[in-house]
C-alpha cells in the first residue's frame, strides 16, 4: 500500500481551478510538515507550499494568495486547492510527506494549464 497518493490534477484552462489531494497512510497522519512541489517539464521540483502538523501553512511568493492548503483529519487528507492558474503552472505536482520514520512521496498528479 502507497504511503502517500495524490489525485486531482488535470487540464485546465488559464485562470481555471483545481483542487489537488494527497491522502495519506494512517501510519503517517501524524506527520511533521506535508509539502506540495510542483515540478515543471524538464525542470526540477520546487516547493510551492507546506502546511505542518500544528496546522500552520507557508507558501511560495510566486502563488501566494491563489494557492490554499487545507485538512481534513478525518480522511488523512492534505488538499491544494490551486487557482488563476498560469500556463507556467504546468507540470507534475508532489506531495511530500515528512515524518519522524521518513520521507515519503507520492508518484505525482499531472496538471495542464492550457486554452
Amino acid at each position: 500500500q502507497a504511503q502517500v497518493v495524490e489525485s486531482g490534477g488535470g487540464l485546465v484552462q488559464p485562470g481555471g481551478s483545481l483542487r489537488l489531494s494527497c491522502e495519506i497512510s494512517a501510519t503517517y497522519a501524524d506527520f511533521i510538515v506535508v509539502n506540495w512541489y510542483h515540478q515543471p517539464p524538464g525542470r526540477q521540483r520546487e516547493r510551492v507550499a507546506r502546511i505542518s502538523d500544528g496546522g500552520s501553512t507557508d507558501y511560495a511568493d510566486s502563488v501566494n494568495g491563489r494557492f490554499t492548503l487545507s485538512r481534513d483529519n478525518a480522511k488523512n487528507t492534505v488538499y491544494l486547492q490551486v487557482a488563476s492558474l498560469k500556463a507556467e503552472e504546468t507540470g507534475v505536482y508532489y506531495c511530500n510527506v515528512v515524518h519522524k520514520w521518513g520521507n515519503f512521496w507520492g508518484q505525482g498528479t499531472q496538471v495542464t494549464v492550457s486554452s
